[in-house]
This record gives structure tokens, sequence and C-alpha cells, in this order.
């Protein structure tokens, strides 16, 4: 492999040793590999020069939007074929993109809330959490920073912005509306709670079948002492 000129294309898929339909997993592992192989502090393969390749080759791949703009550059997916409508498939997509977003959105800002030090989500954490293809997401991701409810950190990870969060405190999606899109295995396991004591029994909430026994055993008492008398 070798690094790009200064100013020439550089083909961000050839400088990761990846194919241009890899996901989003294939491509974090490769950069992690090349990103220590090369770093300037590795004293036996460190190259500056193509350690910042690789840095560029993952800023651009793992972002959905500078992704596609440069699969387009590219000729990446381009078909000889006319394009072609979904059909009736794409009115059902229609209604769920909506809710796929807000699914999204409560993800990022449960991260927000929990981890308030870390708060972005990379790409591949969203996939671990999120029930969606990797089409469908990346879609929804440029969509929410498109609309300034989500941005992008240093590091290409996912967080909410204070736009998004009004919009979903304003917008209050339903739980069963937003479950649907979140992976079982990503749920969190709530603790059961634990049960309140039992208080004791005072006198006034005696079982009525021991309030029974009691009546009979007086009766009985009574009876021996009227035969005692007579």
């Amino acid at each position: 492999m070798s690094a790009p000129l200064a100013g020439k294309f550089q083909d961000h898929y050839a400088i990761l040793g990846i194919d241009p339909k890899s996901d989003s997993e294939t491509i974090q592992r490769a950069y992690a590999k090349l990103a220590q192989e090369y770093h300037p502090n590795n004293s036996a393969t460190g190259n500056a020069e193509l350690f910042d390749a690789v840095n560029l080759a993952y800023e651009v791949l793992s972002d959905a939007e500078q992704r596609t703009l440069f699969d387009k550059v590219k000729g990446v997916g381009q078909q000889a074929s006319s394009p072609q409508f979904t059909g009736v498939d794409f009115f059902d997509t229609l209604g769920r993109e909506p809710l796929l977003r807000a699914a999204i959105l409560c993800v990022l800002y449960d991260r927000r809330l929990t981890d308030p030090s870390r708060p972005s989500l990379s790409i591949r954490h969203l996939e671990l959490i999120v029930e969606a293809p990797v089409v469908r997401l990346n879609s929804a991701l440029w969509y929410l920073k498109q609309r300034g409810l989500a941005a992008s950190d240093d590091k290409s990870s996912l967080q909410i912005t204070v736009d998004g969060m009004d919009f979903l405190e304003s917008k209050r999606p339903l739980p069963e509306q937003v479950m649907p899109f979140i992976k079982p295995a990503a749920i969190a396991v709530s603790q059961a709670r634990p049960q309140p004591a039992r208080p004791l029994q005072t006198q006034s909430e005696t079982p009525a079948r021991n309030k029974h026994e009691g009546e009979s055993v007086l009766a009985t008492l009574d009876r021996a002492l009227a035969e005692i008398r007579k």
C-alpha cells in the first residue's frame, strides 16, 4: 500500500484494504489494525504519512453522509440498468422511518443521561443496539444530522444535540413505538425490586378461620362451666 500524494484522489477502500461493500464492523476492524501498525509511536512499522491516510479513510467511510458522497465520486454501486422504484414496500418504509429516527434519538439521549462523560456512540455500537438494516440506519443518521438533532464528534461517533433532546421531549414517543427497534440483547436487565415486608398481623386482622376456631373454644368452655354449676 502506498499513500497518495498531497492533493491526489485517495481511494479510502484501497487504503484500508477492504471491499467497497464492507460493513461498519469491517471498516472499524481494518482501521484499528492499520492505525496501530502505522502509528508514529510504533518504532518497527510507524509511518506518519500512511497513518494520516488511514485516519482520513476511516473518517470518511465511518460517516454515512461522507461515505455516500465518496461512493458517488468513485462510482461504487452504479448499475448499468436504469434505477428502479421499490414499489409498495416503499410506503411501509415511509411510515417506519420517523419511528426509527425517534428510536435512535432515544438511544443517544439515554447514553447522554447514563454516561455524560462519554455521551457518544459509534456506528458499530448503534448497529448492536438498533434493530434496522445498515442502509436504513445510515439513512436515519443522515436525516438526524441534517436536522441538527444529532452530531458527529471528532471520532465520527454520534451524540444527541440540545435540539435533539428538545425534539424528543416535545414528541415523547411511546415505548411501544420505540422498543420494536431495540434489539433484546441491548436492553438492560432491571433488577427485581424487593417485596415490602408484610406487617405483623393484628388481632383485628385475624383470618376468619382463626376467629371461628376461637369462638368454638369459648363455647366449649361455657358449656363445661354450666355443667359444673348444676
